[in-house]
């Protein structure tokens, strides 16, 4: 039920308090797994791609690594599927944990990328995964906010007792992007300085995978990382500011990339207030902050509307670029496997997505 009631005389019920239903209590995220491509694309090489463009607008080489911090970043093939992928990080979870897949009620594709409009990537996930009949499968997409949204639908199916264990998977392969961006600034002869700041986002974008497995905490024997709940906040004013689109040659995506910062710390500097206030923390609760890798700028400005401590951040975006979906989940894989959280040690979860939606997740480190 949403509402608490109280019934006054003869009136109707009428509600009186409204739950909080970003609350988590039975909810773990039992296990983590991502895979990367082993193909590397250094900034330098994207720049000496680009060469006929520099040389025509006389752009300064190494400008892509120092305005991003972006030193390299990963793609498979323009042909690698994003099933492909997920199920490489889904196999990797499933085999490292020792996990049943009979146990896995639910399963969730939630990346940007999709084999194709229908059926849903999840059916191709599921069948390569080898899951039960019994599993219920669906994709959801929300730009580079899909796998925290799926974190927050997996986790209220398991409170409500729909589901028991939610497993979540995001295959991103932004190649056929990163080509199709450098035909583009290559061919387009009437490109300026002013008119190529739109594609720059494109630029960035690195490709990779990722599993994650929520349980009710009923079902898991020992101590597991406890989610406790969190806010979503949307400006859907913003929605025209990063679009992208696929077509017969692949990929393609504009962005107003400091229009998109701006409304992006507006939310997220919302967002935040909210967060405190439904979960009673302040911006020294968390002794860890994971945020969605776009880079160095993004970083800086980020942590410092909302007055956070940059020292707490884990970063992968000078090694694996913006990976959509993947890039937060990637880097709190990232953190545990570096050994980086301790046992009782408070994690924030920060991320946003074009559209424009933000999610913030509270995590309680339990091992």
């Amino acid at each position: 039920m949403l509402w608490e009631h109280e019934v006054v005389g003869s009136n109707p019920i009428v509600p009186t308090t409204f739950l909080k239903l970003m609350h988590f209590k039975d909810v773990v995220l039992d296990s983590m797994a991502y895979a990367l491509p082993d193909e590397v694309w250094t900034s330098a090489m994207i720049e000496d791609a680009l060469s006929p463009l520099y040389q025509r607008l006389h752009l300064p080489y190494g400008r892509l690594a120092e305005m991003t911090g972006i030193q390299e970043r990963r793609h498979w093939s323009s042909h690698t599927l994003p099933s492909t992928a997920a199920i490489e990080a889904g196999e990797r979870l499933l085999q490292q944990n020792a996990i049943d897949r009979t146990t896995i009620d639910t399963l969730i594709h939630a990346s940007v990328c999709r084999n194709r409009l229908e059926p849903a990537t999840a059916a191709y996930v599921h069948q390569g995964l080898k899951l039960s009949e019994k599993t219920q499968i669906f994709d959801l997409s929300n730009a580079c906010l899909g796998v925290l949204n799926a974190v927050i639908v997996g986790a209220s199916m398991i409170e409500a007792g729909t589901a028991r264990s939610v497993l979540i998977v995001s295959g991103e392969n932004g190649r056929s992007l990163l080509d199709n961006t450098i035909h583009t600034l290559n061919q387009d002869t009437t490109l300026t300085r002013k008119t190529l700041k739109p594609y720059f986002a494109n630029l960035t974008i690195g490709s990779g995978a990722v599993a994650l497995l929520l349980r009710s905490a009923k079902d898991v024997a020992a101590p597991k990382p406890l989610l406790l709940g969190g806010v979503v906040r949307t400006d859907s004013s913003a929605n025209t500011l990063c679009e992208g689109h696929s077509s017969a040659s692949g990929l393609a995506m504009q962005t107003q990339a400091t229009a998109l910062l701006e409304a992006g710390i507006r939310l997220s500097s919302s967002a935040w207030q909210d967060f405190k206030n439904e979960l009673g923390w302040s911006e020294n609760t968390p002794q860890h902050i994971i945020t969605h890798q776009v880079g160095y700028q993004h970083q800086k400005r980020i942590y410092d509307a909302l007055h956070l401590d940059i020292a707490k951040d884990f970063s992968t975006f000078p090694k694996c670029g913006n990976t959509g979906s993947v890039a937060l989940p990637l880097s709190l894989c990232q953190a545990q496997e570096a050994h980086r959280i301790r046992n009782c040690e408070n994690v924030l979860l920060l991320g946003i997505g074009s559209g424009l939606s933000t999610a913030m997740l509270g995590i309680l480190w339990q091992e």
